[in-house]
């Protein structure tokens, strides 16, 4: 019995701790011609987070446009064993490089950069490589985007940790499994 209720209680708590790892194409999901690629739905006020492998490349054009989820805001060299998606090139070339900002939808970040929206990319917010927030009033979808002034030259994606941290009524369902639990344990000593 105590086993079955204590399964029960972690197969409820671990279902309501929500991840997913999305895709982001640096065309298809760009922020000038492209959608955004739906990452979760999140509650008003629920806490998430958003990872990506800092060593994860994608390209906004000719060289020298190769950045990480950061965006075009440091040089970058090519070298051995770098993400499969740039092509080979010498050592030590120049694959990437800062650039200015580009400002849309209410941000001003590097060009490159993953950015976030919950309203379908009228307005938007900078994730880069890590980033730890909250949804906004009303939650909704939260949609993951290649922030660029043009989609046409892009290649490449980078592939992004999405979790959730589980809403209060999760909480209380795992203490009042673990109250049960307590119940049972003592009920079985006093009998």
């Amino acid at each position: 019995m105590k086993t079955l209720l204590a399964a029960a209680i972690s197969a409820s708590f671990a279902a309501s701790a929500v991840a997913a790892d999305v895709t982001v194409y640096a065309q298809a999901n760009s922020t000038s011609g492209g959608s955004g690629a739906l990452a979760l739905h999140l509650a008003s006020g629920q806490a998430f987070t958003v990872t990506v492998d800092p060593a994860d490349f994608w390209n906004a054009g000719d060289l020298p446009r190769w950045s990480n989820a950061d965006g075009l805001a440091a040089n970058v060299h090519f070298h051995a064993g770098m993400d499969a998606e740039i092509p080979v090139l010498p050592d030590g070339t120049q694959i990437g490089a800062v650039f200015s900002d580009w400002i849309q939808g209410g941000l001003t970040a590097p060009y490159g950069s993953l950015v976030g929206s919950f309203d379908g990319g009228a307005h938007f917010f900078l994730i880069g490589t890590s980033h730890s927030g909250f949804a906004p009033l009303g939650g909704g979808d939260l949609r993951l985007y290649y922030f660029d002034s043009n989609s046409g030259d892009n290649t490449g994606s980078i592939s992004a940790h999405v979790a959730a941290v589980p809403e209060p009524e999760a909480y209380a369902m795992l203490l009042a499994g673990l109250g049960v639990l307590g119940s049972v344990a003592r009920r079985r000593r006093s009998a």
